[in-house]
């Protein structure tokens, strides 16, 4: 799709429901392919799935997730009896990275660099494999970050000259309390640190529970500012919540 097809498409989607965007988007493509983050977004493979049963899902295995959240895409593989397809990282850029600046470095110099080993890079592999994704971005979590992001979008960060890539995000405009709704009204099995605390998940030693009434993010990179609480995988929110 050409940039005016996708504004095209992102006026008709406006403000549409998760499940008009997903019928559209894997109406428009077949090789397309589900990003799920092992928390609350698996409501995408459920929706998902009453519209097409060939869905591919794919799963970022950083080697530094909880315990909880491995478990979780096991009972998320069995109870839709489906491949996950586990990407992880180029060992060799691990093996370096970690020799030249340990397991935790990123408490001291930001989580860029960990990021862009451990999740950017496989990421970029599959993606130059795909003609579009989906993710579960929404808005309400990050209100830095996360405000000016649509519907649909030709994704630049993991374009290239020769393979254009769209991107779709189905629950942008669902608010977290919307997707907790569904999620008790279709019994979809969800991560048990969910049940600790924890809302916003992501590798262990980068994420920690929140207080009642604090943000979601505020558990993500604790340390570092809010505007900086992306980790790449969405890095044109950085430039678009700057604006």
């Amino acid at each position: 799709m050409n940039a005016a097809e996708i504004d095209a498409l992102k006026s008709q989607l406006h403000q549409k429901s998760p499940r008009i965007i997903l019928k559209q988007a894997l109406a428009l493509f077949d090789n397309i392919a589900i990003s799920f983050s092992g928390a609350e977004d698996v409501v995408l493979i459920d929706m998902a799935l009453n519209i097409r049963k060939d869905i591919a899902v794919f799963c970022l295995d950083t080697g530094r997730l909880h315990p909880e959240t491995y478990r979780f895409l096991e009972k998320v593989r069995k109870h839709y009896q489906i491949d996950i397809e586990i990407l992880t990282p180029n060992r060799d850029l691990l093996d370096e990275f970690v020799k030249r600046k340990g397991l935790f470095s990123f408490y001291e110099d930001g989580h860029h660099e960990c990021c862009a080993i451990r999740k950017v890079e496989p990421l970029s592999r599959k993606l130059a494999g795909v003609d579009a994704w989906i993710t579960g971005q929404r808005k309400d979590q990050s209100a830095d970050t996360r405000q000016h992001i649509p519907e649909v979008q030709l994704d630049t960060a993991f374009a290239t000259d020769g393979h254009p890539l769209v991107k779709f995000n189905p629950l942008l405009n669902w608010s977290s309390a919307q997707v907790w709704d569904y999620i008790e009204a279709y019994q979809v099995p969800f991560n048990e640190l969910h049940e600790k605390g924890y809302i916003s998940i992501g590798c262990e030693p980068c994420t920690k529970s929140v207080l009642p009434n604090q943000h979601e993010r505020a558990g993500r990179w604790w340390w570092e500012a809010e505007t900086k609480k992306e980790c790449g995988l969405h890095a044109g929110n950085l430039r678009s919540g700057n604006h």
